[in-house]
């Protein structure tokens, strides 16, 4: 029999269960996992080669975009309900497109959100995001958890507001 799949849009291309999902941004971070989601899912350590975090214009948070001899340093996260499947996918800008991608050391793909359009040339900054910006940055993630319509712009949470 086969499985339903987990939601529409993006989440139509997941069915069953137990999909991991490679992030290399901000959910990489428990602080923005425990405001999303209520806790930390198991999160493993993790590269992946052939891409790199770009940093984005205007966000706070990087795009997965493809790099020859890029490495894209991140997490993969395990044992995520399709109720979590959801929130994290609603979370995602529409500049984002759910892809399987393979990473080294492990048998089955896991799946990614991938930039899709311009980013900046430059590499995302993970601990300088995260001395600068990630208190901030779950703030406002516990703010759009509770009330997502009241961020209107595309770029939800993330937007690189000063007055956040």
């Amino acid at each position: 029999m086969a499985s339903a799949a987990l939601g529409e849009g993006r989440l139509g291309r997941l069915s069953g269960s137990d999909h991991a999902l490679f992030v290399y941004g901000t959910l990489q971070f428990p602080e923005v996992l425990t405001t999303l989601l209520g806790r930390v899912p198991s999160l493993e350590p993790a590269e992946l080669a052939g891409w790199r975090a770009a940093a984005l214009p205007r966000r706070l948070y990087p795009g997965l975009v493809a790099a020859a001899h890029g490495r894209a340093r991140g997490a993969v996260l395990t044992g995520l309900s399709a109720t979590e499947w959801k929130i994290l996918d609603a979370f995602e800008d529409d500049e984002y497109d759910l892809r399987q991608v393979r990473l080294e050391g492990r048998n089955a793909p896991v799946w990614t959100y991938v930039w899709t359009v311009a980013a900046d040339s430059a590499d995302w900054e993970r601990d300088r995001f995260a001395a600068e910006h990630l208190a901030r940055f779950a703030v406002r993630s516990a703010r759009w958890r509770q009330d997502p319509a009241s961020f209107s712009d595309s770029a939800g949470p993330g937007w690189s507001d000063p007055s956040a």
